[in-house]
């Protein structure tokens, strides 16, 4: 093997040897090889272009230190300059981050002085907040109490908001230094965590401290500050709750008997005394904050049963008269210990009022009876009553317990309310998709039964007691709160459109047949009906006894009595008969005929009467309506026929068209075929006529240099010849100065050095002559081999 490859490199190196141009394309060819190799490897080219470096996320004016190339290992450092700490990390291109700026400075500016604020770029992929931490999501908020920390901030990143959790941060701990201070504190907080501990021995004892890291563990799992703790020094206070030993802790509950900390069953830790008092903290209205337009959060609440929400403004820096009477309420609805039994309902028959004996005189107020018997009795004492039943011409009657019935409600009813509070400003799209009105500074009340699918919104008329006990009766007078869209201007259509509000109006109109479509805008069945529908309409145009309409039952929630299973759906309201409504059938297309026949078969048009003489047509406008549908078919046959003969002509023409195209493009690729040849024609005697000027310019260059060189030949000789006659000039001239007695011997010597010189001389030119002649023939192989 190896002896075949060395006899292979012989052969290519005398191939080379015996043609040098050979060589010279090998080793050119090699060099033009490595040198583009040799560049792309030893310079690395960036695929990724290096980010820009951040810049700062808030101004250098704000009363914060910005962190924004993620300077993480400062942040201890910083920690240590202040009791209480913020650190809001971030990352630059996040829109809460952004939309969370604005309120971090605000929140700054006023605290300044006794909070430490500090904003950390948590995205910079040089920082160490980008190697060290593993967030989620952004903005993070953490907050720092002398080193306790960190205690996450997870409410709206709003600036009154995150100002109160501030300031609960700050003073975990109410100091009460009197009794009245102590019941005031118990009064204004649903839950009410108290500790007692003396300082006479050491200035923060260890009960103490332990307590105070219990409420900086409480703020970690309640954002709102439902619960808060109090500490009391004085022995004197702290009998207000039946305290007596030291480091004592008391839970106040409203509802139930309060209890005190059971020292000797559980460790007296900070998270033993966190995790006690929500063990035993009683819940009776609850903030929520769906986040979103779709919230699992909200969801997971109201699987829970019936539930009573409370939109209402809210700042958590100032007092709410609202929120206090919302919250009375519902301990009135929770405290069953306090309850007395309920009244027994009266429910006896009486006289029909119009024998001069009024219901309400049975019960005095707040009664129910029926709604046809309060309108004849105009009593404006009786409100929120319940349609029942006529027995023999007399009128079923019950009374209602007194007003103050809701103490203690939850344990009499099946339908048990959870209370829930939203901020109006947070979560007024959701109100608004409930039923609420424009006005935002106006509370907004709803009850939602996800189990019955319903919901009711409170009357501005009604107070919130009476609203509850309605809900909370067996047969609740309370309507059913639809919610659609809002009607639109009346404009000239052939189908009316339906919605909530419109729709008892319209479909229940006494005095007309309605055909209703149901449908919805994500049914793709529903808008091929549309044009069927519009051709039904305009059959029936003009006929004000009859109404096509339909209804958005996506947007536009109905009676359960008018709803239907699927869409679309079609139902007939035959007039003077509402509670007899037909649906079209499922197995049959819906077509116009189909349509139209239906329509016919269920409609009370054959015993209507038109206006013409003043005497009935029975059979005229199925007539008339025949006639319209035969002269639309005939129309439409006419149509048909212009309709194929255009198509016919479109179709010869598109043909025409097509062979005339193939020729086109049958001419084009020959021309583009010739345009190549020519082209290829083009750069060959290009490259012929260039090789010629280049090889005429090499015979000029050589034509020249050969001139150059017989110039300078020339200029040789005649500078050989000069020389040779001024040296025979001298000799001439020395030779007759001589004196006579040496003629003969200087003639001799002369003569033999004459000769000698000339001979010399005619070495010496022959030998400068050879050799110029020998210079001139070598440069000139040297330029011939050259070119």
């Amino acid at each position: 093997m190896l002896r075949r490859v060395r006899a292979q490199l012989r052969q290519v190196v005398d191939q080379m040897a015996k043609r040098p141009e050979l060589c010279c394309g090998a080793i050119l060819l090699t060099c033009a090889l490595i040198l583009p190799l040799t560049l792309t490897c030893s310079r690395v080219k960036s695929v990724v272009a290096s980010p820009r470096a951040p810049l700062r996320f808030f101004p250098s004016e704000a009363p914060l230190v910005d962190l924004f190339l993620g300077q993480l290992e400062e942040v201890d450092g910083l920690l240590e300059e202040a009791d209480v700490s913020l650190v809001f990390y971030y990352a630059p291109w996040c829109a809460h981050c952004l939309a969370a700026r604005q309120h971090v400075q605000q929140v700054a500016l006023r605290l300044a002085q006794q909070v430490q604020f500090v904003a950390v770029n948590c995205w910079w992929h040089q920082g160490r907040c980008r190697k060290q931490k593993s967030f989620f999501q952004y903005p993070v908020i953490h907050l720092f109490y002398r080193r306790v920390g960190p205690i996450q901030y997870r409410g709206p990143v709003r600036s009154e908001y995150l100002e109160s959790f501030i300031q609960r941060v700050s003073a975990p701990l109410t100091y009460l230094p009197s009794v009245r201070a102590l019941h005031t504190f118990l009064t204004q907080h649903q839950q009410a965590v108290v500790g007692y501990f003396q300082f006479n021995s050491s200035p923060q004892p260890a009960g103490y401290i332990s307590f105070l890291l219990s409420a900086l563990h409480a703020l970690r799992r309640d954002q709102q500050g439902e619960v808060r703790f109090a500490v009391v020094t004085n022995q004197a206070v702290a009998g207000g709750v039946s305290l007596r030993e030291d480091e004592s802790v008391y839970l106040h509950r409203r509802l139930n008997s309060s209890l005190v900390f059971p020292r000797s069953q559980r460790n007296f830790t900070a998270q033993a005394i966190c995790d006690w008092v929500f063990e035993n903290r009683e819940s009776v209205i609850h903030w929520i904050q769906p986040t979103g337009a779709k919230s699992y959060a909200l969801e997971a609440e109201l699987q829970k049963g019936p539930a009573l929400l409370t939109f209402l403004p809210h700042n958590p820096l100032t007092a709410n008269q609202l929120l206090t009477q919302v919250t009375d309420v519902a301990l009135q609805y929770h405290s069953c210990s306090g309850s007395q039994e309920s009244p027994p309902r009266c429910c006896q028959s009486v006289p029909d009022p119009w024998a001069g004996v009024s219901v309400c005189e049975l019960c005095v107020s707040h009664c129910w009876a029926l709604e046809r018997s309060l309108q004849r009795v105009s009593v404006s004492s009786c409100r929120s009553v319940q349609s029942s039943y006529a027995v023999f011409g007399r009128w079923s009657v019950c009374c209602r317990p007194p007003p103050d019935s809701i103490t203690g409600l939850q344990c009499r009813s099946n339908n048990t309310l959870r209370f829930y509070l939203l901020d109006t400003q947070l979560h007024w799209t959701l109100a608004q998709r409930l039923g609420a009105s424009a006005d935002q500074s106006l509370p907004f009340i709803t009850i939602i039964n996800l189990r019955d699918e319903t919901h009711y919104v409170l009357d501005r008329t009604d107070t919130l007691g009476d609203f509850i006990q309605n809900f909370s009766v067996s047969y609740s007078p309370l309507h059913r709160h639809l919610v659609g869209q809002k009607p639109q201007q009346h404009t000239q259509s052939l189908i009316q459109e339906v919605t909530s509000d419109s729709f008892l109006q319209t479909v229940m109109d006494s005095q007309r047949d309605v055909l209703l479509l149901y449908y919805s805008v994500w049914c793709g069945f529903c808008s091929a009906l549309n044009h069927v529908f519009l051709q039904l309409a305009r059959l029936f145009q003009g006929n004000s006894a009859l109404t096509v309409a339909r209804v958005n039952v996506g947007q536009n929630d109905l009676p359960w009595e008018f709803m239907v299973d699927h869409v679309p759906s079609v139902l007939f309201f035959p007039r003077h008969r509402k509670q007899m409504s037909v649906k079209f059938p499922e197995n049959m297309p819906m077509t116009v005929p189909n349509l139209l026949r239906f329509v016919l078969q269920h409609t009370g048009h054959a015993h209507s009467t038109q206006e013409s003489g003043g005497r009935a047509e029975p059979q005229s406008l199925l007539e008339a309506e025949l006639r319209a549908l035969q002269q639309q078919v005939f129309s439409l046959h006419r149509a048909r026929e212009r309709l194929s003969q255009q198509l016919s002509i479109l179709w010869r023409e598109n043909r025409r068209l097509t062979l005339h195209k193939h020729t086109l493009e049958t001419q084009n690729a020959e021309l583009q075929e010739q345009s190549l040849q020519l082209e290829t024609l083009y750069r060959e005697k290009t490259r012929q006529l260039s090789d010629t000027v280049h090889r005429l310019q090499e015979l000029a260059d050589a034509s020249e240099e050969l001139l150059k060189e017989n110039s300078l030949l020339r200029v040789l000789l005649t500078v050989l010849r000069e020389r040779d006659g001024r040296d025979t000039e001298r000799q001439d001239t020395d030779g007759r100065d001589t004196d006579g007695e040496d003629t003969e011997r200087q003639d001799t010597d002369g003569r033999d050095t004459d000769g000698e010189d000339t001979e010399r001389q005619d070495t010496d030119g022959r030998d400068t002559d050879g050799e110029d002649t020998e210079t001139g023939h070598r440069l000139t192989g040297h330029r011939w081999r050259g070119h």
